[in-house]
Order: C-alpha cells, then structure tokens, then sequence
C-alpha cells in the first residue's frame, strides 16, 4: 500500500527499526548471513542483534532455531531474503504473531521473489529495499521501505526527513 522512498538499503533499515520504535535494552533476531548494514541498523537504534544461524538449503536464517533464541527482551526478526531465496514466511509469521513479534523483511536482494504468489515485502509489517548498483533493480543508490501500515507510513516519512513537523 506504501512505499517509502529513502536514499539508501541501510536507511530504509535503519527508518524502519526507529519506526517499530526498538531501542536500547531490545533484542532483534537477524539473518546470520547478511550484509552488516541488518546489523548496524540494529546496533544504531541501542538495541542487540542476535544472529540466527543460516539453514543448508537456502542460507536463509532456520526457522527450526528461531524460538529457542526468542527472550522476553526479543521485539523483533529481520529475515533476509539472501540471494533471491524467500524465507518461509508463513512458518516465520506464525512464529512472530505468537510472540508478539514485528516482522521487517531485508528484501535487499530479493525484488521481484514470490513467496506463494505474495511478493517479498508485502509479508512482513515493513519490508526493506535497496537500489544500489549491484542490484537487479538500480537506481545507482537509494532504497524503499513498504507498509500496509497507515500510521507506520506516516512515522517512516517523518523519520526520513529528519523529523519536522513544520
């Protein structure tokens, strides 16, 4: 329903965890094989990445090990999308609903995939795009964040411009 341009992949991430307003004390699950920016955007809102180890077939994080990490501190999973490859979306939403859970998919790499006819950042309440150059979609950089979210919507472009009201 939206699309929120920004300039890059790591700001789109980076918006949209400041949007599910996850801050010091918090833990993330991400992907453990992923570029640092999944990390750093975690790292920069004061919250914890917990890394969660990559599965043999698709080097998408296990959705086997995924429970065993969540704590009462875990707000919420950033699952990336690797090399074109879905993470199984409906076991990791099942997943995420049960523990209260926010979703923002890393669709980095991963514009166009399908996930049982459902692109890849419409599953999750945000999903995260990045146009740089060694992308399939470019635009030399800049990034996207998408909602279904009205009020997410409306937070993330307030993020994006640095906040004024005025």
């Amino acid at each position: 329903k939206h699309g929120v341009a920004v300039s890059s992949g790591t700001t789109a991430l980076e918006v949209a965890v400041a949007a599910a307003e996850i801050g010091p004390g918090d833990e993330v699950l991400i992907s453990s094989l992923t570029n640092i920016a999944t990390a750093l955007a975690v790292v920069r809102s004061g919250a914890l990445p917990v890394p969660v180890d990559s599965e043999a077939a698709t080097w998408n994080l296990d959705l086997d090990l995924l429970e065993g990490l969540i704590t009462p501190r875990t707000r919420a999973i950033i699952p990336v999308h690797i090399y074109g490859h879905p993470v199984d979306m409906d076991r990791l939403s099942e997943i995420a609903a049960k523990h209260d859970l926010v979703v923002i998919e890393d669709c980095a790499e991963s514009h166009g995939a399908t996930v049982r006819g459902r692109l890849t950042g419409s599953l999750g309440q945000m999903g995260c795009f990045s146009f740089y150059a060694n992308k399939i979609i470019t635009t030399g950089e800049g990034g996207m964040v998408t909602t279904n979210d009205d009020a997410l919507a409306e937070r993330l472009r307030l993020l994006r411009n640095l906040a004024f009201t005025q």
